[in-house]
């Protein structure tokens, strides 16, 4: 396992492949005078583009700690974005809005209940002038990657969460964005749905080679899900420290039995409620790895 600290120098991009993102000295400030909230302060850290290989990056802290700022930031979205000072690329440009390069999806699933889940995932689609029978044959291809085949007539309330989940994520990537934004989205399923959500992510994301920003409450979940673990701190929201983890080659289910998993995510969720300073590798990372 490489472990980088924020003061870590960023690797050098090229003209011909910029940095999927850059965040620079990135601070943002709610408010103004004695009222004003930080709510990140000096975020700094790089995501490289490497050649046909995605990077999933999973973001964990405490409750304040700036996680969500930072994902509607690079999302564009106000009033969180634009940063109060530091500078927000992709792709080696500043961010100016958001962008077909970069879709979203959180827990509240964000479809609309009068379309079906064909109409829903091809919806995108359809406010890009793609023709009705085009689009309708993408959304079905879609619809069965993400195990909705035979749902496709459905309306949003006839589905479970975690179903309505499937019909939000293949929404999102019916458009190939180039970055995929999670804000808890697995955060309202039951754990068992939550896991099958986890593997399908896996599934689908390296069919897609996008890279990711997953915000996640859950420790293991960033742990099973993370190329990297961006672990903030609160007051103010700041990055600590950034861990390099290998690609999970297992079910959840099956990973989450091993012992070195056990040992990596207590240690992580000690670092967390501790607010421990950067700390270096995770014990249990070279079982990973050589396992």
């Amino acid at each position: 396992m490489e472990v980088a600290t924020p003061d870590s120098p960023p690797v050098a991009a090229s003209a011909e492949r910029p940095h999927v993102v850059v965040f620079e000295n990135v601070t943002k400030t709610f408010g103004d005078g004695p009222h004003a909230k930080v709510a990140i302060q000096d975020v700094s850290f790089v995501v490289e583009d490497l050649p046909d290989v995605g990077e999933l990056v999973a973001v964990v802290g405490p409750s304040g700690c700036g996680k969500s700022t930072l994902l509607r930031m690079l999302a564009g979205l106000r009033p969180h974005f634009p940063p109060t000072s530091g500078d927000v690329k992709v792709f080696g440009k500043p961010i100016e809005r958001p962008g077909a390069d970069r879709g979203m999806v959180d827990q509240k699933y964000s479809l609309m209940p009068h379309l079906t889940v064909l109409d829903n995932i091809a919806f995108g689609l359809r406010l890009r002038g793609v023709s009705g029978r085009a689009r309708r044959g993408r959304a079905r291809e879609w619809s069965k990657k993400v195990g909705l085949e035979g749902n496709e007539d459905k309306f949003p309330s006839e589905l479970s969460g975690g179903m309505q989940q499937r019909v939000s994520i293949a929404a999102t990537l019916i458009l190939e964005p180039k970055i995929l934004l999670m804000d808890e989205p697995f955060g309202a399923l039951d754990p068992k749905i939550r896991m099958q959500m986890q593997e399908l992510l896996i599934e689908l994301w390296k069919e897609q080679q996008s890279t990711v920003f997953i915000v996640t409450h859950s420790v293991e979940e960033a742990v099973y899900l993370g190329d990297r673990v961006l672990r903030m701190g609160a007051k103010p929201g700041r990055l600590v420290e950034e861990l390099k983890l290998p690609r999970p080659d297992e079910p959840p289910e099956v990973m989450r039995k091993q012992p070195w998993f056990n040992e990596l995510t207590q240690e992580l969720l000690r670092r967390l409620e501790t607010d421990a300073p950067a700390s270096g590798a995770l014990p249990g990372s070279e079982k990973w790895r050589t396992k």
